[in-house]
């Protein structure tokens, strides 16, 4: 069983990576793209986004000719440093389909069959498949020297469901004596997620359940029992 969830786990991440849904690049940088924004009009419209050497230019999308619009007059140029300040703060919202890894280092499990509440930081990762926003605003930063410096400000938000294995403390006290001595089991770990970030930082909160799997899976008194924790490692950087 063990040896399946692992070789499931692996051959999703590979699948998804030979199809382009883990990206190389950083999710906190502005890339080469399309991208949904107000930058042309009052309302949302689909515009592409191309990084040269020291500019960033965002170009109207035609929904007629289904064509990026080139000309100059459907043309914004962002320098990346300019001598006044003549533009607002753009956003630019990206919709997309995550696969990464994710570790939920602390958990807490609430009180159990008269056993208090406990605060566990067992190894664990997990694969997690979801749908983000990232929204990235443009705009300029004064410097002493009146000058104004580009910057790129990155708001992530993902949510989403988890699947993976981690370790499970299993002893006479989580197992109302039945098992009379200490080791640490396998349990499948499962359940949702929800991730926010700014820029390279990340933070996520997690709702799941274990299993354990092995033989003594019908005595903890956690199995299938609703835990919360701390998640990390998703790639919304």
């Amino acid at each position: 069983m063990i040896i399946r969830i692992i070789l499931f786990l692996s051959v999703m991440v590979i699948f998804f990576s030979n199809c382009g849904v883990i990206k190389n690049s950083p999710k906190y940088q502005l890339a080469n793209g399309y991208y949904k924004s107000k930058s042309f009009s009052a309302k949302t419209e689909k515009v592409y986004i191309d990084n040269e050497v020291d500019t960033v230019y965002v170009y109207k999308y035609d929904k007629q000719l289904k064509k990026v619009d080139t000309s100059a007059s459907s043309r914004l140029a962002f320098a990346d440093k300019i001598s006044r300040i003549n533009k607002n703060s753009k956003y630019f919202r990206q919709p997309s389909f995550d696969v990464d890894f994710v570790t939920m280092p602390f958990k807490y499990r609430p009180t159990q069959r008269g056993f208090p509440q406990q605060f566990n930081t067992s190894l664990n990762g997990a694969v997690y498949f979801g749908f983000r926003n990232d929204v990235y605003q443009l705009k300029y930063r004064e410097t002493p020297l009146k000058k104004y410096l580009r910057q790129t400000t990155h708001y992530g938000f993902s949510f989403g469901l988890f699947t993976g294995i981690g370790g499970a403390v299993i002893n006479p006290w989580v197992t109302n004596g039945v098992v009379g001595y200490d080791y640490d089991g396998v349990a499948w770990s499962k359940g949702i997620s929800a991730i926010i970030g700014i820029n390279n930082f990340t933070l996520g909160l997690a709702l799941g359940f274990d299993n354990l799997l092995d033989e003594n899976k019908d005595f903890w008194i956690y199995q299938q029992k609703p835990w919360l924790g701390l998640a990390f490692g998703l790639n919304l950087n």
